[in-house]
């Protein structure tokens, strides 16, 4: 193994008990197999998930039964590598992709390994996550960031993520017009990927201004804020009656997706990105299949790591300017309280594990 010199043996870690209750502990530095790299994770992005299990204590099936350590979102710089570990170097700045994969299973051998059924996700029980100053990874999920990509944006690639990878299954062509409705992290994050993809005509809708102007700038072409229009009618009048190609689902509203479906045109495609909290959403069927409506569901990602790294880098989105909020690990239950109350002020709460 090769390790920095000045290696702790432990680290801090903010550690939920329950619901609304994460504790500052001490605990040992994890140990690394052949194969894995120590991470010293350097920001962490709070995400949607990490809220619902902060709040709920589950996620669907996904149930906190035991302490658990949250955030998934995460950068950070090598410190030490097992002996087969070839393709980074001590103090190279990486992205966590924070699900592995067996590897084996038909899906992960059909390139599709979000699907994979013994996926280990950070922060998703019972699974501890990163909000820690030390993770271990294995080595083919980092991934080297450049220089100029800061580390907040670097933990920006797993939302970021999202949005390519329903950019990828809706096949968003250049030219194409799409509505993102949702502005949240993860919805901003798809316009982003929406611009790289080429889109021409970007709309999006949510009810904060923080937001909607979050989305202008990062390469939305309208803003439908829905507390004043009825966005189905303000999708019309924008194409001229004849709808967008593609609608993204990104807050998991049932009114919200109502209205992406709504709002295609004859052939468009329907992407269900975020999740509802009930199981049984009423979709108006004549119209999907009138129209030939696609309907696709995206569940996380899946080879997106490097094309993100590469979109962020190029600076065709200023994915810091997102980044409103920042705090300590030790202020960790803090960050977690300012994105859950805050959401007409905040869009990116960051947590620095080292700072």
């Amino acid at each position: 193994m090769k390790a920095i010199s000045d290696l702790p043996t432990t680290m801090k870690a903010a550690v939920m008990h329950k619901p609304y209750d994460i504790q500052i502990e001490e605990l040992p530095i994890p140990q690394i197999e052949s194969n894995e790299v120590l991470v010293k994770v350097m920001a962490v992005g709070i995400c949607g998930s990490d809220l619902h299990y902060y709040e709920h204590g589950k996620i669907g099936r996904y149930v906190v039964e035991k302490p658990i350590i949250l955030g998934h979102e995460c950068s950070g710089i090598v410190v030490a590598m097992g002996e087969k570990v070839t393709r980074f170097e001590l103090n190279d700045r990486v992205a966590v992709e924070p699900g592995v994969t067996c590897g084996t299973c038909n899906m992960c051998k059909a390139g599709r390994y979000n699907l994979c059924p013994d996926v280990v996700f950070l922060a998703t029980p019972p699974v501890d996550g990163a909000f820690v100053q030390y993770i271990k990874i294995r080595e083919d999920f980092l991934f080297a960031i450049p220089d100029e990509l800061s580390f907040e944006a670097a933990s920006l690639v797993e939302p970021f993520s999202v949005g390519i990878h329903a950019a990828k299954r809706a096949s968003l062509q250049p030219g194409s017009t799409v509505v993102i409705m949702g502005m949240g992290p993860v919805g901003l994050m798809a316009v982003a990927a929406a611009k790289a993809f080429g889109a021409s005509t970007i709309i999006v809708s949510d009810l904060e201004p923080l937001r909607l102007e979050a989305a202008l700038k990062l390469g939305a072409t309208h803003a439908i804020n829905i507390k004043e229009q009825n966005p189905v009618e303000a999708i019309a009048q924008i194409t001229k009656g004849i709808g967008v190609d593609a609608a993204f689902e990104t807050a998991g509203n049932p009114k919200a997706l109502q209205s992406a479906l709504a709002s295609l045109r004859r052939g468009g495609k329907l992407v269900i990105v975020g999740l509802p909290p009930q199981d049984e959403i009423p979709l108006n069927i004549p119209f999907i299949a009138d129209n030939e409506v696609d309907i696709f569901g995206v569940f996380r990602y899946a080879n997106t790591y490097p094309q993100g790294i590469a979109f962020l880098s190029s600076g065709i989105a200023d994915a810091d300017a997102l980044i409103t909020d920042r705090y300590t690990l030790n202020q960790t239950k803090e960050a977690m309280e300012r994105a859950r109350t805050n959401k007409s002020g905040s869009l990116k709460v960051i947590v620095y594990p080292n700072a």
